[in-house]
């Protein structure tokens, strides 16, 4: 299995140093080459900011503590299924072939699904530490050209640095490769896969809580983070499953220590050929609901972490457990015992503490999901996928620990619905283990692929492993499926929603983007200055791809204004790039600030950056005077937004405008850049205006009113609501309302 990113970061680290050897010398005193020099050195910085976008790595100590919060997160879920699986799987008191039988197909399919399948081959498909189907569509995507990205995202510039070359890959990997991206069906296939696979741990997240009323109530409303959460919930899981060893240690010994017999995978297969074997299995099922939580949580506590804690912790805890239950059902003379095969198999003086660490259990169970749910909407998010929502990060050192208020009230909103729908546990159980099996079943898949395109396995070696797991799946899959009828419906029904909302909302940012790139903005090679005299129009460029049209940056009389301008860039981009706020404002009021500001934000994934470390200025172009752009880089736990931002913006102008001047005072400087400052200073002293862009979007009228159009406006119609409430990140600004500017354009989509 070959490493996921080293080659990746060689590449880029490669082009970084470049840009950095280029720009090691001082900076040259001609202002052509000091612009160069600029811009290359703020392309280096933005490298190495998506360059650290990667994994995070632990110390040992760090490590173990990641592993007690995930026991309280990840295991609450498949941690809590020894109340209900031999309850759900027999109907009758059960023959010993037949327990055995069922036992062994729960030890095997721990085994081989959750152990071998998810804890070491799935949770190395990671996508920069993410978990989740969806992380492996991204995966898949970054190597493969089977997607559309955002032309002005920052990751467009090192998307390309991911795609192995044809020579690196297997004959097998090159051709999958080649019929994926040139197939137009496999690239919707793929992309239904992943967002199915996400909906359906989605509708798990809304399901569980609703297992049980006290979980929906208690569980759900825990506005802590997945830190907090962690910390408090671990000892709780431990102590559950702790106890369910000791539990059924005690019951083996005392019982019936035969039942171990099922570690042969023979019962197994014995009880599958039985009549109702095959029937069973939707309750057999039930033992490994909860695996896609592992997954899905990977981004906030590692690989390593949740290995540790399912080996030495989860694994051995359950297989007991259940053993334990089967020893007591063989020998039970009352024949109740497996309608209740918790509380009946625990021994007497321990009952009431059963019950009591049972239901603090069946509370924390619904927190692994809720916590996997936050983990998969931020990839949503990052990707397009879903609107900007607020996240709240809970952990300074943890980046993947965060809380999601819009979210978590969904969520219970979703899951009041349910437990209202819904007037008994077992129809319940076959809606989420139909979830569980079905995305256990498409990350199987796409975990093939990355075997085969990313980490350059031999096909052979993959085909095995492949039929290994897609048979366990698939019978899996298939015995599920029968419960469609019986309550499993509504879990399909609920995926389909939630996937077509992501669909829909992907394909309107499709649309807006196509809508964005016909207005690129090409810099005129002359001068902007007082003197202009230019008209605005409209030209192609060939560096504009087919079919597009640029908008050149081009006056007439254009009016300086004494003031300074601070242009809110939400697309960021190359140095000399121009935000189309400037070019619309511009256009409109045919003036322009007398210094000017293209102001963008880079959110790194970091909990601060030191204050001298923070900003990236460069000059836009040459030929267009106090023009500068700046780039204020924060972590996700800076407060950058503050009042007195145009302040810190023009201290950290006038250092870089004299970064170059050794002079013991500015009477001494050079004229050119005592001019900018005595600029900077009197357009600061005149006004300073904060320019933010509203982009509205319009649907296209087009000819026509045959169904199609009407759909295309209507699913157009949706997004744009959808869009339009949902706030900005900038809604929050904290700057004087006299002194900000809401510049707005209409755009057709």
């Amino acid at each position: 299995m070959g490493p996921l990113y080293p080659e990746r970061n060689q590449r880029i680290a490669a082009w970084a140093h470049e840009a950095a050897v280029a720009s090691d010398p001082p900076a040259p005193t001609d202002p052509e080459a000091r612009n160069l020099h600029d811009q290359e050195n703020a392309q280096r910085i933005e490298l190495q900011d998506l360059y650290c976008e990667d994994k995070q790595t632990y110390s040992s100590l760090v490590l173990l503590w990641l592993a007690w919060q995930s026991t309280g997160v990840v295991y609450g879920y498949i941690g809590t299924s020894p109340l209900y699986v031999f309850s759900s799987t027999f109907a009758q008191q059960p023959t010993w072939h037949d327990l055995v039988g069922a036992l062994s197909i729960i030890i095997w399919s721990l085994t081989l699904i959750v152990t071998i399948k998810y804890c070491f081959i799935v949770l190395s498909a990671d996508d920069g530490g993410q978990g989740g189907t969806f992380a492996v569509y991204t995966l898949l995507a970054r190597h493969a050209r089977i997607v559309r990205t955002d032309p002005n995202g920052p990751r467009s510039l090192i998307d390309g640095l991911d795609r192995r070359t044809d020579t690196e890959l297997s004959r097998a990997g090159r051709c999958l490769r080649n019929f994926i991206e040139t197939s137009r069906g496999a690239k919707i296939g793929l992309k239904l896969i992943g967002m199915m696979g996400v909906s359906m741990t989605l509708a798990d997240s809304v399901l569980a809580p609703a297992q049980s009323v006290l979980g929906a109530v208690q569980g759900i409303q825990v506005p802590l983070g997945t830190s907090k959460i962690g910390t408090f919930f671990a000892p709780i899981v431990l102590i559950w499953l702790l106890f369910n060893l000791g539990v059924g240690i005690y019951n083996l010994v005392e019982y019936d220590h035969t039942v171990l017999k099922a570690f042969s995978p023979y019962f197994a297969f014995a009880y599958l050929y039985g009549s109702n074997g095959w029937k069973s299995l939707s309750g057999l099922l039930l033992a490994i609901t909860g695996v896609e939580s592992l997954f899905a949580a990977l981004g906030a506590f590692g690989k390593r972490a949740i290995q540790l804690s399912w080996l030495l912790i989860a694994y051995p805890s359950l297989l007991l457990a259940y053993a334990g239950q089967a020893a007591y059902i063989s020998v039970d003379q009352t024949e109740i015992a497996f309608t209740n095969p918790f509380f009946y198999t625990v021994p007497r003086p321990t009952l009431y503490f059963s019950v009591v660490i049972a239901v603090l259990a069946a509370i924390v169970a619904s927190q692994a999901m809720i916590t996997s749910s936050f983990q998969l909407i931020s990839q949503l998010i990052r990707l397009s996928y879903f609107p900007h929502i607020k996240t709240i990060y809970t952990s300074r050192r943890f980046r993947g620990h965060v809380y999601m208020p819009f979210a978590n009230w969904l969520l219970m909103i979703g899951t009041v619905v349910v437990t209202a729908i819904y007037n008994n546990t077992t129809s319940l159980g076959y809606a989420y283990g139909t979830c569980a099996i079905t995305v256990c079943f498409l990350t199987t898949c796409m975990v093939s692929l990355v075997a085969l395109i990313i980490w350059c396995v031999h096909l052979l070696i993959v085909l095995l492993i492949f039929l290994v797991f897609i048979l366990l799946d698939g019978v899996y899959l298939s015995a599920a499926l029968s419960k469609v009828p019986q309550g499993a419906w509504f879990a399909l029904v609920l995926s389909f929603l939630l996937s077509a909302l992501l669909s829909l909302w992907r394909w309107g940012k499709e649309q807006q983007w196509a809508a964005e790139c016909q207005d690129r903005i090409i810099p005129l090679e002359r001068p902007i200055s007082q003197n202009s005299s230019h008209n605005i129009s409209r030209a192609s460029s060939r560096d504009i791809r087919e079919n597009s049209s640029a908008c050149q940056l081009a006056y007439d009389n254009i009016l300086f204004a004494p003031s300074l301008g601070i242009f809110f860039d939400k697309a960021g981009g190359p140095s000399d790039h121009i935000p189309e706020v400037f070019t619309h404002f511009v256009h409109k009021f045919r003036t322009r600030p007398q210094v000017v500001i293209f102001f963008h934000m880079r959110s790194l994934s970091q909990p601060t950056i030191p204050a001298d470390q923070r900003f990236v200025i460069a000059r836009v172009n040459s030929n267009i005077p106090s023009c500068y752009h700046i780039v204020l880089r924060h972590g996700y736990m800076d407060d950058v937004l503050t009042s007195n931002l145009s302040r810190t913006l023009i201290g950290e102008l006038m250092m870089f405008i004299m970064r170059d001047s050794f002079e013991p005072s500015e009477g001494e400087l050079p004229s050119d850049i005592r001019q900018e400052l005595e600029s900077l200073r009197a357009a600061e002293d005149t006004q300073t205006v904060y320019l933010i862009g509203k982009q509205i979007l319009r649907v296209q009228k087009k000819d026509g009113n045959c169904i199609k159009c009407l759909m295309r406006r209507g699913a157009l119609g949706v997004y744009l609501w959808i869009r339009e409430n949902f706030n900005g990140r900038l809604a929050n600004l904290d700057i004087d309302p006299e002194s900000l500017v809401e510049v707005g354009f209409i755009k057709e989509i």
